[in-house]
């Protein structure tokens, strides 16, 4: 088997949806520097992702969509119809100068990944993840949905088992959608509950096809590890699949300020860990993530589990140099706490483990085991 393949580009370096916007914040391309910096990435096993064509994305996306979104990135305006039927030039997805491209790239960077797991490997795309995207509209900072073009390239490859896992704190109503019904795709998600997009209910199975698990808001790393061991690694194995997609939204630990989960980052590297050998093929995609310094510690770990390199317990002069010129316009970047510029590792968030975790826990596992 290959050596696990990072798939990255420089677009993410300056493109910005807006400075007041959430993605206003350097993401990509930090992580790309630690990794550099500590040795973890070379021409061996990084690759340019490339921009999607049109006719890729039509396997989602409508064409008079895709028209619209390059038309709007060339003239940087949108009609006030083309806002309210494709829900572009909103405040959630703004006009601003790549924004087609931007995600056009993730989107080539996620079917391009696939299509490099044909026989069997790793790849590691973190921009990747937009998994509210719709066929006709943008939906939630997600102007393309990356994960379900990715899959449906995995399907044209004749895999007939595929296990979606997304642990980003909001619920992937596009994906679900996309996949709604279906016996080749498996949907596992752990989300927020009562957060947007309100989607993802416990009793919502999108026709046998989902196992939805709502968490309350305090989520801390001993329950994630029991709803990785009572849910995720056996509803994936119990699916025998021959590929796993993992979404690895970084809005699930306690320093984000867009959710209220309570998770180090600890709970998605061994997710990382746990998944990789549960089938021939893993594609590892980024997602939600809206602390500059969680963000890129968290997907620097993630490129170093899927590699088997060892996390170091202080980073290195250069390292905490990419951390230290991170700029945040909220409050807690404003005297940041000295662990966020020297490690990667966050101190372990243990806490008791709620009985209507495991109450709805045990509801999921009865679906499993039929």
């Amino acid at each position: 088997m290959q050596n696990p393949v990072f798939l990255g580009s420089e677009i993410y370096r300056h493109s910005t949806y807006g400075s007041k916007h959430p993605l206003a914040i350097p993401r990509v391309s930090t992580v790309i520097d630690i990794c550099r910096a500590l040795g973890w990435l070379n021409s061996e096993n990084y690759r340019i992702s490339p921009c999607a064509k049109p006719d890729a994305l039509h396997a989602f996306h409508t064409p008079d969509y895709i028209e619209i979104l390059q038309t709007a990135e060339k003239s940087q305006v949108v009609t006030d119809t083309e806002r309210e039927k494709y829900a572009l030039g909103t405040l959630s997805n703004p006009v601003f100068p790549e924004m087609y491209r931007r995600p056009a790239t993730a989107a080539g960077g996620s079917m391009l990944g696939a299509e490099l797991i044909r026989d069997g490997g790793i790849v590691f795309n973190p921009a990747g993840g937009t998994h509210h995207g719709l066929p006709s509209r943008a939906n939630g900072f997600c102007y393309l949905n990356d994960p379900v073009l990715a899959i449906l390239t995995l399907l044209r490859m004749g895999m007939g088992r595929v296990v979606y896992v997304d642990i980003d704190a909001h619920h992937c109503d596009g994906v679900e959608s996309a996949f709604q019904g279906s016996d080749k795709v498996r949907m596992i998600s752990v989300h927020e509950a009562r957060r947007w997009p309100f989607t993802g209910l416990l009793n919502n199975h999108a026709g046998g096809a989902a196992w939805n698990l709502p968490v309350a808001k305090g989520l801390n790393d001993d329950e994630f590890s029991v709803i990785l061991d009572q849910l995720i690694l056996p509803t994936t194995e119990a699916f025998r699949p021959q590929a796993i997609v993992l979404q690895c939204g970084a809005d699930a630990v306690a320093e984000d300020p867009l959710s209220r989960l309570a998770l180090s980052n600890n709970s998605h590297w061994r997710t990382i860990v746990q998944l990789r050998d549960l089938a021939p093929r893993l594609l590892v995609l980024g997602g939600g993530g809206y602390n500059p310094w969680s963000v890129a510690r968290l997907w620097s770990g993630v490129w170093a589990m899927l590699n088997g390199f060892e996390i170091p317990a202080l980073l290195d002069a250069q390292s905490q140099q990419i951390l230290s010129s991170l700029n945040w316009n909220r409050a807690a970047g404003r005297k940041p706490p000295l662990h966020w510029f020297q490690t990667l590792r966050d101190a372990p968030n243990h806490g008791a483990i709620r009985q209507e975790l495991l109450s709805d826990l045990r509801q999921l596992a009865v679906r499993t085991s039929r």
